[in-house]
């Protein structure tokens, strides 16, 4: 929150205590959210399995991570958004579009990633 006065350990409790507020709220208000999470516990175990390096792993399993990453923050800019006002507006469209495109093209990575590594490219 903001004017945080807190120092210290104290302070690295409250932001653990905002972060997971935040994992609550987007649990409970996004839909995408929870299904990328279901992906990601899916796709987890198939990486371990699937996956002939501990760098291939990482890469499988950080792809999705990332997915979830930029989830979180497009929903923190639709929610934004929102709180600024529900009329349709030319800047709150493209805020919203342009969260959206961040949130495919990571899918779009992640895609890429699985299939590369699964299928063995060589170079």
């Amino acid at each position: 929150m903001a004017y945080q006065t807190e120092k210290g350990f104290k302070r690295i409790l409250n932001a653990c205590s905002f972060s997971a507020a935040g994992f609550k709220a987007v649990w409970t208000h996004e839909e995408a959210f929870r299904q990328e999470v279901l992906i990601f516990l899916v796709t987890t175990p198939l990486a371990i399995w699937l996956g002939r390096t501990p760098i291939e792993k990482l890469l499988l399993i950080g792809s999705v991570v990332l997915v979830l990453l930029v989830e979180l923050l497009n929903s923190a800019i639709e929610a934004t958004v929102d709180r600024v006002g529900l009329e349709r507006h030319e800047l709150s469209g493209r805020a919203k579009d342009i969260g959206s495109a961040a949130v495919m093209l990571s899918l779009v990575w992640a895609a890429i990633t699985w299939t590369y590594i699964l299928i063995g490219v060589k170079s």
